[in-house]
């Protein structure tokens, strides 16, 4: 999936993560790896409102994350992610998903990138930094049973045919796309074919600039704590969410709180406090 990044870069990932370099492409690895990235890298949409650009391109993602040490959503947290991952001899495949919404109906194409990724010895689990709240440990793609997770439980199933009356592939079990449901409701649905970064261009656009896009309408900057609770900044509330559910909100004051919030928290320092800019924002 990528032309490889060099040591250096790798280094400053790990770095950032806060682990070392692991001798070989293990599970366990892949393990300490997502987790720490949920910690570390916050999942966020400041660039949307503060007028940056967003390109798929693999060392401009790179230089976002390792760089400037900032978040950012899907399919820029996945993006570098799996360049990562292959850069220390993982084998990766770029999935695209599309995201159940309002009413059970499915999002745009490519509205969502995750990864599979395979281990040393053949496992494939899927792995996902880049949605939110979501599972802290990768999945067991072929697993059809649940998988308990710090976040809940979470089930892979085969998906059933959509609106359009399609089960994706060609009608083949191993081929068709994939529901990833949590706590017995669907998150997404995944398809099994093969992508390139480019091909999730059109979808990063529309995330950008539409006005029907969540991203255009709010402003969300959020990471998992070290107990395994989840810490969130949206515009100005601050939200604690503790393990077991249970949150503390309070709307913050000055916008030297809440830059201090962003760099204290998040890691992130910027200028300006971001501000929702609404819909078509144009691309």
């Amino acid at each position: 999936m990528t032309d490889g990044i060099d040591t250096a870069t790798t280094d400053a990932y790990l770095r950032r993560l806060g682990v070392e370099r692991p001798a070989r492409p293990t599970l366990d690895a892949l393990r300490e790896l997502h987790l720490r990235h949920l910690r570390t890298v916050p999942f966020e949409n400041l660039s949307v409102h503060l007028g940056e650009e967003i390109v798929l391109d693999e060392k401009r993602l790179l230089d976002k994350v390792v760089e400037a040490r900032r978040g950012g959503f899907c399919y820029e947290l996945n993006g570098a992610f799996g360049a990562l991952l292959t850069a220390l001899g993982y084998d990766v495949t770029l999935l695209a998903a599309r995201v159940y919404g309002e009413g059970g109906r499915l999002g745009i194409p490519y509205d969502h990138l995750a990864l599979r990724v395979r281990t040393e010895g053949g496992g494939d689990w899927l792995a996902d930094v880049g949605f939110g709240s979501h599972f802290h440990l990768p999945l067991a793609v072929g697993e059809r049973g649940e998988q308990r997770d710090p976040a809940g439980v979470f089930r892979v199933a085969e998906a059933e045919a959509d609106a359009a009356g399609v089960r994706g592939g060609h009608e083949a079990a191993d081929a068709a796309d994939l529901d990833v449901l949590r706590d017995g409701r669907p998150v997404y649905r995944l398809e099994t074919r093969p992508r390139t970064l480019a091909d999730f261009t059109a979808g990063a656009w529309w995330h950008r600039t539409s006005p029907h896009s969540h991203f255009t309408r709010s402003l969300v900057c959020s990471r998992v704590t070290e107990d395994g609770g989840r810490i969130t900044l949206s515009g100005r509330r601050l939200t604690r969410t503790a393990p077991d559910g249970t949150r503390q909100e309070r709307e913050t004051g000055s916008d030297a709180e809440v830059l201090g919030i962003y760099r204290d928290e998040f890691g992130i320092t910027t200028d300006a406090v971001p501000t929702v800019r609404g819909g078509g924002t144009g691309g």
